[in-house]
């Protein structure tokens, strides 16, 4: 089996779990979740699929155990829209990505200091405002 076809099924199976969890999943564990990508063995028997969840990490574990209690429901959505000899198992992991690239930009934000786009807008502004403050020359020119 090509890479390609690897590939294929991953995005069909983010794609079947994506809006099962959106429109027919009724668990109220699982709010805000947001499937991420997925990612299959070669011999497509098993799917990682990772999952991001807005919230505290409390809620984040409660939406996680609710959607390893749903992977049957899920694995037969999946097994109706693939065609494969094997129904991949389905398991969820957490996806922190988004989580540390806000903890990036937030370190990123702390150690830039805020100092260096003040000078270049006051300086700015300075040669900007003699202009508009000198209305003969505005008059002049015309």
């Amino acid at each position: 089996m090509s890479s390609r076809r690897v590939l294929k099924v991953a995005e069909a199976i983010r794609e079947v779990v994506a809006m099962a969890i959106l429109t027919e999943l009724q668990d109220p564990r699982i709010r805000d979740v947001t499937v991420t990508y997925v990612e299959v063995s070669p011999d497509l028997r098993y799917a990682k699929v990772h999952v991001s969840v807005m919230g505290s990490e409390a809620k984040q574990n409660l939406s996680l155990r609710g959607l390893q209690n749903a992977a049957g429901f899920l694995q037969q959505k999946v097994a109706r829209r693939i065609e494969t000899r094997y129904t991949p198992r389905l398991t969820f992991l957490l996806d922190k990505g988004v989580k540390h690239s806000i903890e990036v930009s937030r370190l990123l934000s702390e150690l830039l200091p805020p100092e260096t786009d003040h000078p270049d807008s006051t300086s700015r502004g300075s040669e900007e405002s003699p202009e508009l403050r000198d209305p003969r020359q505005v008059q002049g020119h015309e």
